[in-house]
């Protein structure tokens, strides 16, 4: 499969996210072209700050492979990983974050900061940004413009 198409295979998980009224971000895992783990933001259902689609796919990829080093793994998601996920995706030596659309309010690898880049860290992934970046942001505008429209049915807690 090609990068567009596991990033379309995230953007499902987004999708499952935003029906659940969960910030619409999803992500894949994919090892020798092979999708190992999929997941979306759960942090409303799980209460839980750190269900981001990132931490969840890297916690159950490491239980798959049974092993906390994702070497040889790719991980696709659909925005920018935040601080907290791009410092997950150091610890866990993923070797590839390929991402859909820049987050200019919290992003951590090329937007606010590039954690992933940063000099001195033990490890440094490729990075590719920009695929389906258009239909990666879309979601989210259409998440934002619908929650906005319907405020009391999302209500913030």
């Amino acid at each position: 499969m090609t990068d567009a198409e596991y990033m379309l295979e995230a953007l499902k998980e987004a999708r499952k996210a935003y029906d659940l009224g969960e910030i619409p971000i999803g992500a894949v895992i994919v090892k020798d072209d092979e999708i190992i783990s999929r997941h979306h933001n759960r942090r409303e259902l799980d209460h839980d700050a750190t269900a981001h689609a990132e931490i969840l796919v890297i916690r159950e990829a490491c239980e798959i492979l049974d092993r906390w080093r994702l070497t040889g793994c790719t991980l696709y998601v659909t925005i920018e990983p935040c601080p907290m996920c791009a410092g997950a995706i150091i610890n866990s030596r993923i070797d590839r974050v390929v991402y859909g659309s820049s987050d200019y309010k919290g992003g951590a690898v090329e937007s606010l900061f590039n954690v992933l880049t940063h000099p001195g860290l033990n490890h440094e992934p490729e990075i590719l940004s920009g695929v389906m970046a258009d239909e990666c942001s879309q979601i989210m505008k259409d998440f934002f413009k619908e929650r906005r429209k319907n405020k009391e049915k999302y209500p913030r807690g």
